[in-house]
């Protein structure tokens, strides 16, 4: 049997090229192209305005990436859902909505898995399975905004897995989310996170796209990052931060480095100072995340005092920085739980 086409993955251009080799008019395509990304449609046969012949020649020829909704806890303290969804192989990935006053916001997995090692990451735990294509990495967005009837303002790629080690899918699914004849999110409502693979950095900044590029930073010095990410062994430091500043150049877009809080391993004064040294000179904003406890790690959270004076030392110093408010505390917000906690079973 050969491979299905994976149509939900396609831009507008290569559907249309698709369907006219089927032998149809070209503004099938984009009836298509509509039903899929912006009508949501579960299936072709919701397709009404597709002749009975092309749904069937659909079906036989093309697979159509729908995720199934296996869980889903809400948050009794300020709304946030956290999703698990199963996909066609079996696998399992999270996805969160975050509700804020400026919309709503939803934070997608890129791989099923991961494979950066990162000390304080329960998604890494069982090493990496495969990397989302496009059309899953969509449908996390597409079936929560059918299940909440809302419509999503912004995307995290933040949750399980390295987004720039899925990098061509990752960019693909930019297009087809930024694509007017879709969703049609701006780039500039899109985040997207990297423990630091320097050559896909540098790779991205020449795409020049409006999006705002987020470093796992998590470390003041070389030595530290290396005890919490194995990522630093390959990539030292000051090359990192020299491709973020390549991004910065080629963009204008400034750089947001995620800092998650351990207590007494990098929330001292002498961090603080460090971490402004490191990025002073550059247009940046610090996003403090305290350190999610998980149970296969003895990683404590710092408490308040502690948190607010490393905001209050890097504010001192000129650093633009905020406190992650915590999400979703009462359901497993952190990446990665969820998904454990169903495997295990």
């Amino acid at each position: 049997m050969s491979e299905k086409t994976d149509i939900k993955s396609m831009n507008l251009a290569e559907v249309t090229a698709f369907v006219a080799n089927m032998g149809e008019k070209p503004f099938r395509a984009k009836q298509l192209y509509q039903w899929m990304h912006q009508k949501l449609s579960a299936s072709f046969d919701e397709m009404t305005n597709l002749s009975n012949a092309l749904r069937e020649k659909l079906k036989e020829t093309c697979s159509y990436t729908l995720l199934k909704q296996v869980d889903v806890q809400i948050s009794a303290q300020d709304g946030t859902r956290k999703y698990l969804f199963l996909l066609e192989d079996g696998n399992v990935i999270e996805s969160v909505l975050m509700r804020y006053k400026h919309g709503n916001s939803v934070c997608i997995s890129s791989q099923v898995g991961c494979r950066m090692g990162c000390r304080f990451c329960a998604s890494t735990l069982d090493g990496l399975v495969r990397g989302l294509r496009p059309s899953e990495m969509l449908e996390q967005i597409y079936r929560i905004e059918k299940d909440i009837g809302e419509r999503v303002s912004n995307v995290v790629v933040m949750g399980t897995g390295e987004p720039l080690d899925n990098y061509d899918n990752l960019l693909k699914f930019i297009e087809l989310l930024t694509d007017e004849n879709g969703l049609h999110i701006s780039q500039r409502n899109l985040t997207v996170s990297t423990c630091g693979i320097v050559p896909k950095i540098r790779e991205l900044a020449e795409e020049k796209l409006q999006m705002t590029l987020a470093l796992s930073l998590h470390a003041s010095s070389q030595e530290k990052r290396k005890e919490l990410m194995p990522v630093a062994n390959k990539y030292d430091l000051q090359e990192v931060l020299e491709a973020c500043r390549f991004y910065f150049e080629k963009t204008g877009r400034r750089i947001t480095f995620e800092y998650s809080l351990v207590a007494g391993v990098n929330d001292t004064n002498a961090d603080a100072l460090e971490l402004t040294k490191l990025i002073a000179d550059m247009n940046c904003h610090v996003n403090l995340i305290p350190v999610n406890p998980i149970k296969e790690r003895n990683f404590v959270q710092p408490d308040n005092t502690a948190v607010l004076a490393f905001k209050n030392k890097l504010e001192k110093n000129g650093i633009n920085v905020t406190i992650r408010r915590e999400m979703g505390r009462d359901i497993d917000g952190a990446c990665g739980q969820l998904r454990k906690r169903y495997m295990e079973r």
